[in-house]
């Protein structure tokens, strides 16, 4: 049993697995539980603190594991329940906390309270648990593309703002909250150490459903404009989490809540982690932000403010299983939409730019105080598949927009393992339940254990100094430098990451720790490079 470390959430570097992509026990194509208990010491050697599951549930999988039949078991594909004890005991005895994910807004359209409202009729006591009306009462439009709401035989109509397979829940419903803090007690008594909650800022809905003015997209608009629509971010939502967190408080060990909340501005998020709420939100106006020093010190900035004003680490993260992978976004032109999904015939990000770019964000993000989430096979520098064909893949919001938006099947194929074996080491047989591109193969982590200056190593490395250096826990000092180098201290280090068109020199009296890429001859900063200097 690991010790118990105070508020070990404030510095942690939390490493994202997405179970059907990490590790296939069985040949099936499909990752599953097991596969990740025998890859666990991957994250040992890589130095992260703690991993976050992807949904592992009972689920139809009409999106992927987040249409959840039952949250108190495990969906045969991954494996059972009882894998699931050994994979909580595995990542214990190696000192890893373990984070799973929470779906609470909509469940399955399995599920069998879903079910039995669907059999009880309209006004029933069974519905009034998800959001039916006889009418469909308003223009909203679902975040996978289409209409929000759908019409049932007896001629009412649900809300799902996402997937048709997705009823929304009532959260204003008594049985609703019961029912999730039992949930929650369920899986704190098995172990874990926490939760992500999937998209934590739209449980409750206005309560008129008043019409919202398109075409400003409802799920990332509030990140770009600071706009609230009436399906997200209400204020009556902080209620839940205070409710839960009551709850989390009865367990020792610092279990931890994690908000993925699309929420801005800044001090808007911050709300969720306030000292009665949540314990960190994931940071997207960070991950959003363009490549470039302004846009990067603004956003750092406001993040820190606004969560130190309420006493709140902030989270930094550049990749995740819903968004381009950050070695393919930060390769093409800056200001370009980022789009969910880029197919074969878009425009091609530069894959050697990218993978320069992303590896000088990956330092300038693990030299920031606060804690770091890593997405699987980011540490292999591995980008967003674009040429996959059409007809491999499953994402619903390629489904249900007719392939209008590619979706995100490109940053969830499953990851490589070894380069010479069949599926790149991700399972026994050949078998990938979406297709791995040729690159793979060569970025596979065999390819790159042991090999100077590979993306494998040098994030073992930065993980290394985060931890030796303190950085997470540190404090940032903004350092005047060139024009077009961000530069800051933490600590005794400090952190410059050119975005400027000239090599630039390092502060007088500083050593290199590590860099992105090899500094000049001459020991200055190439473009596109971070580097992190011993004062």
């Amino acid at each position: 049993m690991p010790e118990q470390t105070s508020d070990w959430w404030r510095t942690a570097v939390i490493y994202q697995i997405y179970p059907r992509s990490f590790a296939d026990s069985n040949g099936d194509g499909i990752g599953d539980l097991p596969g990740i208990t025998a890859r666990l010491d991957h994250l040992v050697e890589l130095g992260v603190d703690a991993l976050w599951l992807s949904p592992f549930y009972p689920s139809p999988q009409a999106d992927a594991g987040y249409d959840v039949a039952d949250y108190r078991d495990v969906d045969p594909i991954f494996g059972r329940l009882d894998d699931a004890d050994k994979l909580l005991a595995a990542a214990r005895e190696r000192g890893l906390r373990v984070i799973v994910d929470l779906v609470p807004n909509h469940t399955s359209s399995e599920h069998p309270w879903f079910k039995a409202a669907l059999a009880a009729g309209p006004g029933s006591p069974e519905r009034a648990r998800y959001i039916f009306r006889p009418e469909k009462p308003n223009n909203w439009e679902s975040t996978f593309g289409g209409p929000a709401w759908t019409q049932v035989p007896d001629g009412e109509w649900y809300l799902h703002l996402f997937d048709a397979g997705q009823p929304d829940l009532n959260w204003d419903h008594p049985e609703v909250r019961a029912e999730f803090r039992d949930i929650l007690r369920f899986w704190l008594d098995r172990g874990v150490d926490g939760f992500r909650v999937d998209v934590a800022h739209g449980l409750i809905k206005q309560a008129d459903l008043a019409d919202w003015h398109y075409p400003v997209e409802p799920l990332t608009g509030p990140a770009t404009k600071g706009i609230r629509p009436p399906m997200w971010d209400q204020d009556a939502v902080h209620d839940v989490y205070r409710d839960w967190r009551r709850v989390l408080e009865e367990y020792p060990g610092e279990r931890v809540l994690v908000a993925e909340a699309w929420v801005s501005p800044a001090e808007r998020l911050a709300a969720y982690v306030r000292p009665d709420e949540m314990h960190q939100a994931f940071n997207f106006e960070y991950l959003e932000a363009a490549w470039t020093a302004a846009a990067q010190s603004e956003v750092i900035r406001r993040s820190l403010g606004a969560n130190a004003a309420v006493g709140a680490p902030t989270t930094w993260v550049l990749s995740n299983h819903d968004v381009l992978r950050h070695a393919s976004r930060l390769g093409l032109p800056i200001g370009t939409p980022r789009p969910r999904g880029i197919g074969a015939e878009d425009p091609q990000p530069d894959p050697v730019l990218g993978l320069r770019r992303a590896r000088a964000a990956t330092l300038l993000m693990l030299g920031l105080p606060g804690s770091a989430y890593l997405y699987q096979g980011e540490e292999l520098g591995l980008p967003e598949h674009t040429t996959m064909p059409d007809e491999a893949r499953q994402d619903p919001m390629f489904l249900r927009t007719r392939g209008g938006q590619k979706g995100r099947d490109g940053c969830r194929v499953p990851i490589p393992w070894e380069g010479d074996a069949p599926s790149y080491g991700f399972g026994p047989s050949a078998a990938t339940w979406l297709p791995q591109p040729p690159i793979f193969g060569e970025l596979a982590l065999d390819k790159q254990r042991g090999v100077a200056g590979s993306t494998y190593e040098m994030y073992r490395a930065a993980l290394r100094l985060r931890a030796q250096h303190g950085l997470g826990g540190g404090s940032l000092s903004w350092v005047e430098g060139p024009q077009g180098v961000l530069t800051f201290q933490n600590g005794d280090v400090y952190v410059l990451t050119n975005f400027g068109d000239t090599p630039a020199a390092l502060p007088a009296g500083t050593r290199p720790l590590i860099s992105s890429e090899p500094l000049d001859a001459d020991g200055k900063l190439p473009t596109d490079v971070t580097v992190w200097a011993a004062v």
